[in-house]
């Protein structure tokens, strides 16, 4: 499969910003929602401005106050917008009447229940993950992929995805990008040598 997308999320510090500029993903995600990975604005507009310009970076949010999501865009700070919460259609609704930022919308999946679709909010992309109660991302976990449901718009997979299992995860589910973040750390660090070995062989399907 040619060109699937590669997306490195949880970037904090100067050292992971080299790591990705080395080999240069298309995107690196900036988590802004409680998390261990959670950086500030000021970490993140000073980790942006040493981001090679061909990456572009998502700025993660959990049910987020809109004003701060505008903030952040019309700053220059991220490029896309990734709801991971409960944000409805009248929250999507509200920052696309102000910044014209691409949108992506997290669904979770829990093995043996498929996520609905009907009424889909105004979203550029999906981003389907693995259902952990209690949290909204990042687990390491991943889920049955075939519990994908069928959809017309461009999608992010997250959930486990590894250097072990993201050829398997590309040719079973055909996404639009690859999202890592505990995939590509060594002790809850990113590892500049696992980013490199994924983005390889992700790379690789464009021969």
């Amino acid at each position: 499969m040619e060109g699937v997308k590669i997306k490195i999320c949880g970037i904090r510090t100067r050292a992971d910003v080299n790591a990705v500029n080395a080999v240069r993903p298309d995107y690196i995600g900036f988590v802004f929602a409680e998390s261990v990975r959670r950086i500030g604005e000021l970490e993140a507009e000073q980790l942006r401005d040493g981001l090679h310009s061909d990456i572009s970076a998502v700025g993660v949010f959990v049910n987020e106050e809109p004003e701060r999501i505008i903030r952040l865009c019309r700053r220059g700070i991220i490029d896309i917008i990734q709801l991971h919460g409960s944000e409805d259609a009248g929250y999507i609704s509200k920052i696309r009447s102000e910044v014209p930022n691409r949108i992506i919308k997290a669904k979770r999946i829990s093995n043996g229940q498929i996520p609905h679709l009907k009424d889909e909010p105004d979203c550029d992309y999906l981003l389907f993950d693995t259902y952990v109660k209690d949290a909204y991302g990042g687990s390491g976990k991943s889920f049955d992929w075939s519990l994908i449901p069928k959809t017309d718009k461009p999608f992010f997979l997250a959930g486990g995805i590894n250097s072990t299992n993201v050829m398997q995860a590309i040719a079973a589910c055909r996404p639009y990008c690859i999202d890592v973040s505990s995939g590509v750390e060594t002790g809850g660090v990113k590892d500049a040598e696992k980013i490199r070995e994924l983005v390889t062989m992700v790379r690789s399907l464009l021969i």
